[in-house]
């Protein structure tokens, strides 16, 4: 169990650290680090609720393969994240959004989570216990991001991007040999 929670939040921790890292690039106040490491905990732990919300009732409906689909959908967003380079922009934007543009710009920033709300049931993980682990590694992964990000600059907030979309194609790849030889 614990290497499972550990292979599901390292990605996620990951993809925060790249974004806080933008904003830290970005020359974002001291004073502004609260408020967006909120913003990121409220999103970042809620949208794997919404994820196991639309994913379970569909997982029933689709039957034995629904599986394969969790599977399928953390290894594609793995892929955009290996694949995307968004993490600049949608950073600048948290800087100055409020209202539905902070909306759409969180529930951007926390598409990976949704996916690995997709695959909660296929894990066999507790949701509490992943939430607050979920919730726990963002708020030090958002300050260490926002903290360092001028200092570590734009190679390193990369390859945590890079190390983010590897890490969840391995989870669907080791869920995908699970499943396969089971």
């Amino acid at each position: 169990m614990v290497a499972k929670l550990i292979a599901l939040v390292l990605p996620l921790g990951l993809d925060t650290f790249a974004v806080c890292c933008a904003l830290g690039l970005a020359g974002i106040p001291a004073a502004r680090r609260g408020r967006i490491s909120l913003i990121m905990v409220v999103f970042e732990a809620g949208m794997p609720l919404v994820g196991v919300a639309i994913g379970a009732p569909l997982g029933h409906a689709i039957g034995g393969d629904a599986a394969y689909l969790a599977i399928g959908v953390l290894a594609l967003f793995g892929g955009y994240t290996l694949l995307t380079d968004e993490d600049e922009e949608r950073a600048g934007g948290l800087l100055d959004a409020s209202g539905w543009a902070l909306l759409a710009l969180g529930l951007s920033v926390s598409l990976d989570e949704l996916a690995v709300g997709f695959a909660l049931g296929l894990l066999r993980l507790p949701v509490g216990i992943v939430i607050a682990a979920i919730a726990a590694q963002t708020v030090a992964v958002s300050q260490l991001g926002l903290g360092f990000g001028a200092r570590l600059g734009e190679r390193a907030r990369e390859r945590a991007e890079q190390l983010a979309g590897l890490t969840l194609v391995g989870l669907a790849a080791v869920l995908l040999a699970e499943r396969l030889l089971a």
